[in-house]
């Protein structure tokens, strides 16, 4: 069960681009909590911890907002382009158990067959489950593994209750032999390091 994280909130009543460049120079984020067909609310949280929080991409916090709690899951994060600053965060309201879908990051273990080398397709894959219940990550592994196998969404083991969104027949991970280097032609190869002389040679030719 995914571990809920405390955070305190205070509801956002200014807006505009200055306003928001100062909730962040103090130290804090402008998010927005949205879903179950409620008004969006505009908040204001802290800016380290929520930093901490949101390592998971899915984490689901527990707001402490105007005397209460209300538990929010992370659907989307704005961050600066150059900086590791968190710019916005959209927020998605839940209830206990209740269903959600969700991009899940793939991560591959284990070694394939020798001389076999994998790609991986797919970085993240959609599944259904209760917010609370969320994966962290999905662990595909590929040991034994030769060239010309293929792992699909379907192939994918899931923990109990999570079911899979994305098309069971998405190609994930590939299998296959690596791609030979290409040699220069015969010819080729003498011809570039020709090309390839010292200049200064050519000039103490003509100057003698």
């Amino acid at each position: 069960m995914v571990e809920t994280i405390q955070i305190p909130a205070e509801t956002r009543t200014d807006f505009g681009k200055g306003y928001a460049r100062r909730i962040r120079a103090n130290d804090q984020i402008p998010a927005v909590v949205y879903g179950h067909g409620a008004e969006p609310k505009h908040v204001i949280i802290p800016g380290h911890i929520t930093m901490l929080a949101v390592r998971n991409r899915n984490a689901v916090l527990e707001l402490q907002l105007d005397g209460g709690k209300e538990l929010v899951m992370v659907k989307d994060i704005q961050r600066h382009a150059t900086r590791p600053e968190i710019l916005h965060i959209d927020l998605l309201a839940v209830r206990r158990g209740e269903k959600v879908e969700a991009e899940i990051p793939v991560h591959v273990i284990g070694e394939v067959a020798p001389g076999a080398v994998h790609n991986v397709e797919e970085n993240t894959l959609t599944v259904e489950a209760e917010a609370l219940n969320m994966p962290e990550s999905l662990t595909i592994n590929l040991d034994g593994h030769a060239a010309g196998d293929h792992v699909y969404a379907a192939d994918v083991r899931l923990p109990q209750g999570v079911t899979m969104v994305s098309d069971p027949e998405l190609l994930v991970v590939n299998v296959s032999e690596p791609q030979a280097a290409e040699l220069p032609e015969e010819g080729e190869e003498s011809a570039e390091a020709g090309a390839a002389a010292p200049q200064g040679d050519v000039v103490e030719e003509n100057e003698a």
